[in-house]
C-alpha cells in the first residue's frame, strides 16, 4: 500500500468510526438527555465531541495500520471460520474482553498519577456528570495508548474478523452505556444476580464523582480484588439483588 492509499484509508475509517460514534453517543443523548432543563450545557457536549474527534482519528490510524499489516500477513487475523473450530471466536472474543480490562485498568490508574494526569487523562474529567458524548472524549496520549492494545493484540491472539468486529462494537457500546449518567436511569442498573461483577453507568459514574476509585472497563473484579471500588457502590443495590 503507498502512502496515498494508506492516508485513503485512513480517512474512510476516520469517517466510519466518527459516524458510529455520532450515532450512538448522539442517540442514546437524544432518548435520554435531550429534554428542556436536562442536557448537558452545550460547552461541554462540543469540548467532549472534539477531544472524541482526536481521538477518533487516533484510532482510525491504527485499524489502517492493523488492516495494512494484516494485508501483508504479519497479524494474526484469519478469514476461515473453521480454521481453530466454530468454539474458538466465542472463546477468544471472552479473552480478549479479560485481557482489554485489565490492560485497562492499569492504565487507568496509571494515567490517574499526578505527574501524568494533567497530560493523558484530564480531558476525561472535565466531564465531572458524564453524558454519552463522554464516552470517547480522549486526551490524545491516552487514546494512542488504548489504540495500542489492539495494535498488539492481533499479532499475539489468532481473531476471526467477525471476532475483531464484535470486539470493536462492544468497545462503543460499552463505552456510552458506561457514560449515560446517574440521573438517567435507575441506580440499580443493571444489578441484577450477576450485575455486581460488571461495569455500568452507576459504576463509572461514581469513578468520575470520586476519580481515585472505580477503574475497570468492563468487569468489577479488579476493583474489588485491589481494594479501589468506590463503597458508595454496593450501596445503589437494592438489597437482595446484587448477590
Amino acid at each position: 500500500m503507498t502512502i496515498p492509499g494508506l492516508l485513503l484509508s485512513v480517512l474512510m475509517l476516520f469517517a466510519l468510526l466518527l459516524s458510529r460514534y455520532l450515532l450512538v453517543a448522539g442517540g442514546s443523548y437524544w432518548i435520554l438527555y435531550a429534554r428542556p432543563n436536562h442536557g448537558a450545557p452545550s460547552s461541554a457536549i462540543k469540548r467532549d465531541i472534539w477531544l472524541s474527534v482526536g481521538a477518533t482519528a487516533v484510532f482510525a490510524l491504527a485499524a489502517a495500520l492493523i488492516l495494512l499489516a494484516a494485508n501483508h500477513g504479519f497479524t494474526r487475523i484469519y478469514p476461515d471460520l473453521q480454521r481453530h473450530g466454530l468454539w474458538y471466536p466465542l472463546a477468544s472474543y471472552g479473552a480478549v474482553l479479560l485481557l482489554q480490562d485489565s490492560y485497562f485498568y492499569f492504565l487507568h490508574r496509571l494515567f490517574h498519577q499526578r505527574r501524568l494526569y494533567r497530560w493523558c487523562h484530564r480531558g476525561h474529567h472535565l466531564s465531572r456528570r458524564p453524558t454519552p458524548w463522554t464516552s470517547f472524549a480522549f486526551d490524545l496520549p491516552e487514546a494512542f495508548a488504548q489504540a495500542l492494545f489492539l495494535a498488539v493484540i492481533v499479532f499475539v491472539i489468532p481473531l476471526h474478523l467477525v471476532t475483531l468486529l464484535a470486539i470493536g462494537i462492544t468497545m462503543t457500546v460499552w463505552a456510552v452505556v458506561n457514560h449515560l449518567g446517574l440521573e438517567c436511569l435507575p441506580a440499580s442498573f443493571p444489578h441484577h444476580w450477576f450485575g455486581r461483577w460488571f461495569i455500568g453507568p452507576a459504576h463509572h459514574s461514581l469513578h468520575h464523582l470520586n476519580p481515585q476509585r472505580n477503574f475497570g472497563l468492563y468487569f468489577t473484579f479488579w476493583d474489588q480484588l485491589l481494594g479501589s471500588e468506590d463503597p458508595a457502590f454496593r450501596l445503589l443495590v437494592p438489597p437482595g439483588r446484587g448477590s
